[in-house]
């Protein structure tokens, strides 16, 4: 199974080295495939001087970043760490790391086409887009504002090679929601966003898989 250990900032900034050295122990393994920023969920923004070296590490490992986008579920955190045009001075800043925005950026998700379009090492995943059972994904792609909201992003972008599908499970039941993606993307473009997509966004899963 691939592994995507999460980062808490908390800890590192508290911890220092010693944290330092827990994470790069988990990031070596070569179950981990990438890794996850929490972004809003925690009061810095991707590009904050503390994830400078796991950034380093990803990169020294081979290893992708997964960065929330969007909204969040708490009251508690400033959505300004969650936007994802924070996540563009990362980008310029590591040119050959590998950065999936996670949920589209929704709901900035013109926003976050900008960056797919502008930045040849950032992707996104279609996950959390909805959060419901089935009667209400159901119900969202019977909307057509609801889906125009993302096919708009989804044409401004251009990028089919660069999305990926995610479901967010268990918020959402899996296969109502990959009919719900499908929807989405153009039908010449499902294999890339439902498997090869994936391959290209995270270079470490090829061997992964081939050792399976």
């Amino acid at each position: 199974m691939a592994v995507f250990p999460g980062i808490n900032p908390v800890l590192l900034e508290r911890n220092g080295a010693a944290e330092l050295d827990n994470i790069e122990r988990v990031l070596s393994r070569p179950d981990v495939v990438g890794v996850k920023i929490y972004a809003g969920y925690y009061p810095y923004y991707v590009h904050d001087k503390v994830y400078e070296p796991v950034y380093l590490m990803a990169e020294k490992y081979n290893l992708s970043v997964v960065i929330h986008g969007g909204a969040t579920y708490s009251d508690r955190c400033c959505l300004k760490h969650s936007h994802p045009l924070e996540v563009d001075e990362l980008a310029v800043r590591h040119r050959y790391l590998n950065i999936v925005i996670a949920h589209l950026g929704d709901p900035w998700v013109m926003d976050t086409a900008v960056l797919v379009s502008k930045n040849d090492n950032v992707f996104v995943d279609l996950s959390g887009l909805v959060v419901s059972n089935e009667d209400g994904i159901r119900k969202v792609q019977a909307d057509r504002l609801a889906m125009e909201h993302v096919k708009q992003a989804l044409v401004y972008a251009e990028r089919y090679k660069k999305i990926l599908f995610g479901s967010d499970w268990p918020l959402a039941p899996v296969m109502p929601y990959i009919e719900f993606v499908r929807d989405l993307i153009p039908e010449e473009f499902h294999d890339d966003v439902f498997y090869n997509n994936a391959l290209k966004a995270f270079p470490k899963l090829n061997g992964f898989l081939s050792c399976q």
